[in-house]
C-alpha cells in the first residue's frame, strides 16, 4: 500500500489549524484545551508554520499569553 505524501510547498493542515485557534482565541492555551493539546504543541506548530513561511507573524503571544 502506498501513502500519499503532502504536496511540497503547503503548509499541514496541523499547523493551519493550530494558528487558526491561536489567533481567534487570542490564546495558546485556549487553543490548545479547543483542539485537545497542550499549549506547548500549539507553539511548537505555529513555530513550524513560521520557519515554513520564512516568516514570524507576531510576538504578542510570545510567553505571554495562557
Amino acid at each position: 500500500m502506498t501513502r500519499n505524501r503532502p504536496v511540497v510547498g503547503l503548509p499541514t493542515l496541523t499547523w493551519l489549524r493550530a494558528f487558526e485557534a491561536a489567533a481567534r482565541t487570542s490564546s495558546f492555551s485556549a487553543a490548545a484545551a479547543e483542539l485537545r493539546l497542550t499549549s506547548g504543541a500549539i507553539s511548537y506548530q505555529i513555530r513550524a508554520l513560521e520557519a515554513h513561511l520564512g516568516s514570524r507573524f507576531s510576538n504578542a503571544c510570545r510567553g505571554a499569553c495562557g
